[in-house]
């Protein structure tokens, strides 16, 4: 039965199980994680769309300090343009939060947000990363031909089935099939006329992806173990992402608040909101969210949104606070453990498959 697991994408990425790593950027997802997962047979992923470009060739670096195996690095393939209209109204709101946490209101001059993503990729490339992954789209026609030449292979996260052809027609060499039940960002590429995204389930997005594109699919929404594993083979993909089921990892990067509410919540704790980054993102509902829906208010556009809310979500994480932090998670949060390492995580998924499987 070992054999079955064995499937397109092992070869393709070079890997012993096709189980991936979700590029958790922000904090969860850290070097020891990455390395983690893949010395375990998987592919490991560096969440690094937040991290300035010389930070993640120290962390590629320190990646091959720790595994020979191949791994990834996600990026966010989308335009970096700040956008202020509604800024006085959206600070307001913010500023009340602002004084419940007992931090500084906002200065009156326009956040900028670094827009790193070319010297980005630049790292990534000279770095000779085995795999890069993006949200929010494709990469741009010359950075696939550079990676393209370079060996590299590419992933793109997709929602719906046409976000999947255009990743094949830009040259993509698997596509990750992300349903809603997915945690954190959702991979919408244009959210311009769906604040929420492409909301669409695994079960029902996967066997559509598959039916209509001729490069392997990735399973990922809602994967927490070998059931889900062995689910969505059966749906024709050639592989999963997981990123709830690491989050409370020994080697996760998560705020022990964070890890602590994970363990509290079910399937009905979290929501999709734009309210943190002015993209949809499914996290556990806490009182930011709550606030900020009261107001009614619309957030400013991605990463606008994104750059001004930093501050409170870093004073919450501060002071353990977890009404005010980004809790990212999917909808199979039962299923979490605590204080497992993630290889251990991959193994058991490999095992509990094969048992299925047999």
């Amino acid at each position: 039965m070992k054999i079955l697991l064995e499937t397109e994408i092992c070869h393709l990425f070079q890997i012993r199980y096709p189980i991936f790593l979700a590029g958790m950027a922000g904090g969860p997802g850290t070097v020891e994680l990455a390395a983690a997962v893949s010395n375990a047979g998987g592919l490991g992923m560096l969440g690094a769309a937040y991290m300035e470009p010389e930070a993640i060739r120290m962390a590629i670096q320190a990646i091959r300090q720790l595994t020979n195996k191949p791994f990834g690095v996600n990026l966010f393939s989308t335009p970096i343009r700040d956008l202020y209209i509604g800024i006085q109204d959206v600070q307001g709101k913010l500023n009340e939060i602002r004084d419940t946490l007992r931090i500084v209101h906002a200065s009156d001059e326009l956040p900028v947000t670094p827009n790193y993503f070319a010297e980005q990729f630049s790292v990534v490339l000279e770095e000779n990363v085995p795999v890069i992954s993006t949200a929010f789209g494709v990469l741009p026609k010359n950075l696939t031909r550079q990676a393209k030449s370079a060996g590299m292979r590419i992933i793109t996260m997709v929602t719906t089935v046409n976000e999947a052809l255009l990743a094949e027609q830009a040259g993509c060499d698997a596509i990750v099939a992300q349903g809603s039940e997915a945690g954190g960002h959702r991979g919408t590429f244009d959210i311009s006329n769906r604040a929420m995204g492409a909301n669409i389930g695994t079960f029902a997005l996967v066997p559509q992806i598959v039916d209509s594109v001729s490069i392997p699919v990735i399973a990922a929404g809602g994967i927490m173990d070998g059931r889900g594993l062995v689910a969505a083979l059966a749906l024709g993909a050639q592989g999963v992402q997981m990123g709830t089921s690491f989050l409370t990892t020994i080697e996760s990067g998560a705020h022990d608040t964070y890890k602590e509410i994970l363990m509290k919540s079910t399937e009905e704790s979290t929501v999709i909101t734009n309210a943190f980054s002015g993209r949809p993102a499914r996290g556990i509902r806490n009182a930011f969210i709550e606030e900020w829906e009261a107001s009614n208010l619309e957030p400013l556009p991605f990463p606008t949104q994104n750059t001004v809310t930093r501050d409170i979500r870093n004073a919450s994480a501060k002071q353990r606070n977890a009404n005010y932090m980004s809790l990212w998670a999917g909808q199979g949060t039962r299923m979490l453990t605590s204080g497992q390492h993630a290889g251990k995580i991959v193994a058991d998924t490999i095992q509990q498959a094969t048992f299925i499987l047999s």
